[in-house]
């Protein structure tokens, strides 16, 4: 199995709104908290050590700027 990277998720706005509604009392701490919760929860679901280091990989990527590269 590959990492998808094209939009998967119906209603993708709804889900959005949901995670920011899910968040929305919290301070950053807890916040910050509840999103490593959320991804640890999300990746014992996929399960696939190669998927979950495709997107480690994505992610990382995705978060350098040149000036970082």
């Amino acid at each position: 199995m590959s990492l998808r990277l094209e939009p998967n998720i119906p209603d993708p706005d709804g889900f959005y709104e949901e995670l920011i509604g899910a968040q929305r009392d919290l301070d950053d701490e807890q916040a910050t908290l509840f999103q490593a919760r959320l991804l640890l929860v999300l990746a014992n679901h996929i399960g696939d050590r190669a998927v979950l280091a495709q997107a480690l990989q994505v992610a990382r990527r995705a978060g350098v700027t040149p000036e970082k590269a």
